[in-house]
């Protein structure tokens, strides 16, 4: 099974980087079970930057908004973001579920190496530019502020990390930190039952607990038993 995680994983300021991070954390407390109780089951995750073309990509939206007569608009003037093609998120997900399973029983988190991020100003800038047009001039570019939960720079790894290269080429592998199966499974149920019963503050706290480098501001009520 591979998950599909995604960079807001990595020290997140949202709910959905955050829930994402658990996501990553039950496949490795899985894995590392499989592996214990000698079960041929594999569990495998993979971090996606953004895929550019898929539904939500900012360029077809930039695309859009051009057809329209603009302005595209973009958060902030310094927000940038990873992105990686279609085809590579494909090979990705294909490349990590046919890797032999590491030494650290799979906990590993498999990440594309996508190269430095994009500021999404140039990006803006090269879409008008490709149409024949000229930013600012024949087409506005507008900030729109960056909205609740939304980094101005995502990350790939987190800083304990050490990212290491594996037998496909581009192919990084991440080692973060990892909850045994007997000590997260209880806490995911209960903050699957929280969230049922619409107890907001109780999720949050659970967040925080499981994921100790989420970034939102802690809830008024401090999760029971954090």
């Amino acid at each position: 099974m591979v998950l599909i995680s995604t960079d807001k994983a990595v020290n997140p300021s949202s709910v959905m980087g955050a829930s994402k991070r658990v996501c990553e954390l039950y496949c490795q407390a899985l894995s590392a079970l499989a592996a214990t109780e000698g079960g041929a089951s594999r569990f495998v995750a993979v971090r996606f930057g953004n895929v550019l073309g898929s539904t939500g990509s900012v360029v077809p939206l930039f695309q859009e908004q051009l057809r329209q007569g603009g302005p595209l608009t973009v958060t902030d003037p310094d927000i940038t973001r990873f992105f990686m093609t279609t085809r590579e998120a494909v090979e990705l997900t294909l490349q990590a579920s046919a890797m032999p399973t590491p030494e650290d029983d799979g906990r590993g988190v498999f990440v594309l190496d996508m190269g430095e991020p994009v500021r999404i100003q140039d990006l803006a800038r090269q879409v008008i530019r490709l149409a024949g047009l000229r930013p600012d001039v024949d087409i506005k570019i507008a900030y729109t502020g960056l909205r609740p939960g939304e980094k101005l720079h995502e990350e790939l790894f987190l800083g304990q990390e050490r990212p290491r290269p594996t037998a496909a080429e581009g192919v990084l592998r991440a080692n973060p930190a990892a909850i045994d199966y007997a000590i997260l499974a209880p806490l995911v149920e209960q903050m699957l039952a929280a969230a049922e019963a619409g107890q907001e503050d109780e999720v949050l706290g659970l967040l925080h607990r499981l994921v100790p480098e989420f970034t939102a501001p802690r809830p008024r009520a401090a999760a029971s038993g954090g």
